[in-house]
């Protein structure tokens, strides 16, 4: 009777740990996504020149324009040109090695990278900040991106409106034309609903 009662107190004091270990972790989770939740527009450092934001603050609204074509460096040293992927949906990425919201985003477009690679799918990132190029490099073995990563050359950031908020997103079909597009942090649902609207539209 009296180890049937060990037992008993036994398996309560697990449950209560476990119990307690979920509502902590729970707690910690909700934590960090609030924390991520605040962040979600990160702001870059003023520039020297204006971008092309609205007068409220708001990011220029590209949609159903074409998008600017850019010619850019790649972290291998190659010349990248948006004219290299006519023909195929592409996924321009604005981001910064200082930008955590930058870092959640990454890892889910390498995902989808793989995942819809097949059907012609190119995503590319450029990068917003002046670090070294280890910085950059670092950062990007971090979040697991083998999606070209580029540099800006600060006139692309204005040819699509002043970027004036990271991360920043341009989903492109193939036609070249700019079919949606995000500022801030976006949900993985929704990366992925613009992904398969680039993917659906335009010429195949």
């Amino acid at each position: 009777m009296k180890r049937n009662i060990a037992v008993v107190v036994v398996i309560a004091v697990i449950i209560a740990g476990l119990v307690w270990a979920g509502l902590t972790n729970h707690r910690r989770r909700a934590a960090e996504e609030a924390r991520v939740r605040q962040q979600q527009i990160t702001l870059i450092p003023s520039k020297d020149e204006g971008g092309g934001s609205s007068d409220d603050g708001a990011p220029a609204d590209l949609r159903g324009k074409k998008a600017p074509g850019f010619k850019l460096t790649s972290l291998d040293g190659k010349k990248v040109s948006l004219d290299d992927f006519k023909g195929k949906p592409v996924l321009i990425n604005f981001w910064a090695t200082w930008c955590a919201p930058c870092k959640i985003e990454m890892p889910w477009f390498e995902e989808f990278n793989k995942k819809y690679s097949a059907q012609g799918l190119q995503i590319l990132g450029i990068t917003e900040d002046d670090a070294p190029r280890e910085t950059v490099q670092n950062t990007v073995q971090h979040t697991g991106v083998t999606y070209p990563i580029l540099h800006t050359d600060n006139k692309v950031d204005k040819a699509y409106g002043g970027i004036d908020y990271l991360p920043s997103s341009f989903f492109v079909d193939r036609n070249g034309t700019i079919v949606a597009q995000t500022a801030g942090l976006a949900s993985k649902d929704e990366i992925e609903a613009s992904i398969r609207k680039i993917l659906a539209g335009g010429a195949q």
